[in-house]
């Protein structure tokens, strides 16, 4: 992978952490969060693991990431099939069945009094000795965290994005395959930092053959003479929620959507790119390694995919009150 030039490069001020203190609402800086642990609703100062936590010692465990808009949470179904996947993946057992998983992580949201907001829901490999061995740990833990979250600025969102190749290589499905959403995201941090060192709004990392994989907690698309192509799941990329719902999207607007391999060149000579995550939602780029992608401006495919989505997450979803 080629590495950006960094020469004289410094972080960009406008790029914000993941849960970023300064979207949290003035109810949430007010009022201390609720949080599940274990099967019980604790306030946050008393929301606590052990140090002797495979999750924590290890990276051990499994999590996800979901969305809730206008009183509904979007996509649950799928976000816990995907957390029961990747559990059954590493042979980590959910201490809980997944309609007790529902009614916790809806249950978590009330007591938050949150209509709009992000969870993080986690399962750690639990309580075990120094060693590595998992059967040392003899329960898993779980805890659920509701709160609010903005990955980038107004601005930016509105703007588009810039990102830059990273030297960090995605991780190989025969290292630690993708598929699962595991706590071991170092890999990912890595190439989150060389992206804040080059003053970048989010890094493109790619996979041992060169080709295209993911960003650091995004998956890519671009958009050429009409067309939208995006990496493979084989390519090393994350089978995304928000990657599927931008497929359903494609096909409601009738623009043909292919995965296919995906160089650094395509996505320099794009006339339009654009990231989804659950955290980024659907977020254009307009810059990558320093080329001017398109016009420099959000294009029109994108646009409507943007509009779209927005449309979808605030008429449909799990509904959390009533």
């Amino acid at each position: 992978m080629d590495e950006p030039k960094r020469s004289g490069a410094t972080p960009k001020a406008a790029v914000k952490p993941a849960i970023d203190s300064d979207s949290i609402s003035s109810k949430a800086e007010t009022k201390e969060l609720t949080i599940y642990l274990d099967g019980k609703f604790v306030p946050e100062a008393d929301a606590k693991v052990s140090v002797f936590d495979h999750g924590l010692l290890y990276g051990d465990g499994v999590f996800e990431g979901i969305r809730f808009y206008n009183g509904r949470v979007f996509r649950l179904e799928e976000h816990l099939e995907r957390l029961w996947d990747s559990a059954r993946s590493i042979c980590l057992e959910i201490p809980i069945g997944c309609a007790e998983m529902t009614e916790a992580l809806l249950e978590t949201i009330r007591r938050n009094d949150l209509r709009e907001g992000y969870i993080r829901l986690v399962v750690t490999r639990g309580v075990g000795n120094l060693g590595l061995n998992p059967t040392q740990c003899k329960r898993p833990s779980v805890f659920i965290i509701a709160t609010t979250i903005a990955l980038y600025s107004k601005e930016v969102c509105e703007t588009g994005l810039t990102v830059v190749t990273c030297a960090t290589r995605r991780t190989g499905a025969a290292a630690l395959n993708p598929a699962v959403k595991s706590l071991n995201y170092l890999n990912n941090v890595m190439a989150r930092i060389e992206a804040n060192l080059a003053g970048a709004d989010e890094a493109l990392m790619l996979n041992d053959a060169g080709n295209v994989a993911e960003c650091t907690a995004d998956n890519v698309f671009i958009i050429k003479r009409g067309q939208i192509f995006t990496p493979p799941i084989a390519a090393g990329a994350l089978r995304g929620i928000t990657r599927s719902v931008a497929f359903d999207i494609a096909a409601e607007l009738g623009v043909k959507i292919t995965e296919t391999d995906i160089t650094r060149h395509d996505v320099f000579v794009a006339d339009e790119c654009f990231l989804t995550g659950t955290a980024a939602e659907v977020i254009p780029v307009v810059k990558a390694d320093g080329r001017v992608i398109g016009n420099g401006k959000p294009g029109s495919i994108t646009v409507r995919m943007i509009g779209r989505f927005r449309e979808m997450t605030r008429e449909t979803g799990t509904p959390i009150f009533g």
